[in-house]
């Protein structure tokens, strides 16, 4: 079997048991991520605006902009590393590409920190996303400039003991579920 349809059938196990895991959590999700990134306090960081059955790190995010600045990804095209725009809680949003919200007023900046959602991760620190490419480009330029972090963010049962990988593949620093953390 061929890396590309090894790859489908990892997303597609991948997103069942996210949608699983989806449906019966409980509150706090967020918990463990706000822990962490209390840690991180007045260090520029980037999470998501949670789309489909991804779990929800607004809460920690709320958190982390009463210390520092905090962004979301903005895709611009195709083949495109990702740019991030400043978020603060309540700030207007307007639809972006792919269903997630982004700032209506974009202000853009560079994080030091990156949360990033999942498909699939593996307790090495590999991660399965939806297949754009988006995060593996965009962690590569970043972290060509500065020491970046990568968080992956995930409910625990979205673990494969396995992944099917390629060398372009940016790794993730630490593994953060509602249930713990994971270091690679």
């Amino acid at each position: 079997m061929d890396l590309e349809t090894r790859k489908a059938e990892a997303r597609k196990a991948g997103f069942a048991r996210r949608k699983q895991a989806f449906d019966t959590q409980l509150p706090g999700a967020a918990g463990f991520l706000s822990t962490v990134l209390a840690g991180h306090r007045g260090v520029a960081l980037s999470a998501y605006m949670p789309i489909r059955t991804e779990i929800d790190p607004m809460p920690a995010m709320e958190e982390a902009a009463a210390h520092g600045p905090v962004g979301v990804p903005v895709i611009e095209g195709a083949g495109l590393p990702l740019k991030f725009a400043r978020w603060e809680p309540g700030c207007a949003m307007t639809s972006g590409p792919f269903g997630a919200q982004v700032p209506a007023n974009l202000e853009f900046f560079e994080p030091e920190i990156v949360v990033v959602p999942l498909v699939a991760f593996s307790r090495a620190g590999g991660r399965l996303g939806y297949g754009g490419g988006f995060y593996d480009r965009t962690l590569e330029l970043l972290r060509s400039k500065r020491p970046t972090l990568a968080f992956g963010f995930a409910f625990a049962a979205q673990e494969a003991p396995d992944l099917p990988l390629e060398p372009t593949d940016q790794p993730l620093d630490l593994i953060i579920t509602e249930q713990g953390i994971i270091e690679p």
